[in-house]
């Protein structure tokens, strides 16, 4: 008589880099013959893939271990949170086991130990480029794992360790498999993307027979030739970004950059430990537009950072207005366990950082509106993500997945996903662009 194949429910939380370690995990286990269960009642056993940057992913990623505990009872933790794990412990002493972040191998051997595999590896089919948790049309990519910054907010390092970059042969090796199944578009994620082959001192590598550079210039340039788009994320601000931008406007990525700015304080960049000259970089801002004036600018802030005065804050508020980037996103300081930030004096009180971030979002919204209305009238490429009756929802070079806006084509519905089309905007609200197929 036949075992029962073993079923592994998983649960995967967090940032797009958290995306990329499930589904090494997935590949892994679907490789070993498991089957990914749907559903913890048809599961014997569960992982969960968690965050554990700021509090309220902490908050989330207890309650969820406390609900595949209470549904199935069999519980494996892995992720960010996983790197504390007496906080996991002393929630849920219950769970199998408690893994960190880039931890395949820990949580196969757990897995292995609870649920020892029936099927051969090599029997078990699976699409080369593995097991995905995005739609087919576009895939994470991540090149490098840890950071060697030292903000003060954040205690990424102390969970994900230093930087280490992946050898650039496998990187472009993974990536022309995606493609070649199918990806149009690759998103290139890392804690720190423009760091890339620091940790190696940009050693040598190879692919194809041909020696490469390890560094991001080379990266993105390899990446490029591979007829995909290539959009990039978590760009440090310091000075390699404007190469980056030069390689965009040659047309090797998307003119579309992910900056994490953070603030526009002097002082309170410098608490935070962050390139502190915010005029300089309004005169980047201002050079990169003159390179591509038609450039995506994305950005995140922190608001209510201890000490941070009203006279700064306003100093954020006047730099947005400057800068006029197209979307902004921030959030309100959080103490996280074991961040030097806690230590600053003169902590911002929680009814004040919540006035700020209404009044900063209140700022950015109307920038964000009257930049989507200036591209009213234009034609673009729109990548088809789903299509719902007689519309599909998209995006172009401008939108990242998940995090921005969507292109809605009001007259897409015989479109497929994965599908690239020419689109003319005819209306924007605050967040969405509506757009006509051009026949």
């Amino acid at each position: 008589m036949s075992q029962k194949i073993p079923h592994v429910g998983f649960v995967s939380l967090g940032c797009p880099k958290a995306t990329v370690d499930a589904e090494r995990i997935l590949t892994r286990l679907r490789a070993e013959g498991y089957r990914i269960s749907p559903s913890y009642d048809d599961a014997d056993l569960v992982v969960v893939n968690t965050c554990g940057f700021i509090d309220a992913a902490v908050e989330e990623s207890l309650e969820t271990i406390g609900e595949a505990l209470a549904e199935n009872g069999k519980v494996i933790v892995t992720g960010c949170l996983g790197a504390k794990e007496g906080v996991v412990q002393s929630a849920h002493p219950q769970v199998l086991a408690v893994t960190g972040p880039d931890s395949l191998e820990e949580v196969m051997a757990v897995v292995h130990r609870h649920l020892p595999p029936q099927h051969n590896p090599f029997t078990d089919l699976i699409p080369e480029s593995g097991i995905k948790l995005t739609p087919r049309h576009y895939a994470y990519i991540k090149i490098a794992e840890g950071c060697n910054q030292q903000c003060s907010f954040c205690i990424i390092p102390s969970m994900r360790g230093k930087l280490v970059s992946r050898p650039i042969g496998a990187i472009l090796e993974e990536a022309e498999k995606l493609v070649n199944d199918g990806v149009e578009e690759l998103l290139v994620v890392a804690q720190d993307t423009a760091a890339y082959g620091v940790d190696v001192k940009y050693r040598t590598d190879f692919w194809e027979g041909r020696p490469l550079r390890s560094d991001i210039e080379t990266l993105v340039k390899q990446l490029g030739s591979l007829g995909a788009w290539v959009r990039l994320h978590y760009i440090y601000p310091y000075p390699k970004v404007d190469r980056l931008v030069e390689l965009m406007a040659e047309g090797y990525a998307l003119p579309y950059l992910d900056v994490p700015m953070q603030h526009a304080s002097q002082r309170v960049l410098k608490a935070m430990r962050r390139p502190a000259d915010s005029e300089n970089m309004l005169r980047r801002i201002e050079t990169w537009r003159e390179l591509i004036p038609e450039i995506a600018l994305r950005s995140t802030f922190i608001v209510g950072f201890p000490g941070e005065s009203e006279e700064e804050f306003e100093e954020l508020l006047d730099f947005l207005r400057q800068a006029r980037l197209d979307r902004a996103g921030a959030f309100t300081y959080s103490p996280v366990e074991g961040a030097p930030a806690n230590e600053l004096a003169e902590p911002v009180p929680e009814a004040i950082k919540q006035e700020r971030l209404e009044r900063f979002m209140a700022v950015q919204s109307a920038i964000s509106a009257d930049k989507l209305q200036q591209r009213v009238g234009n034609s673009y490429t729109i990548l088809v993500d789903e299509v719902e009756g007689d519309h599909a929802i998209g995006r172009s070079y401008a939108e990242a997945p998940e995090i921005d806006g969507v292109v809605v084509i009001e007259n897409g519905g015989g479109l497929e996903p994965g599908d690239a089309v020419d689109a003319v905007i005819t209306a924007a609200d605050e967040h969405d662009l509506y757009a006509r197929m051009v026949q």
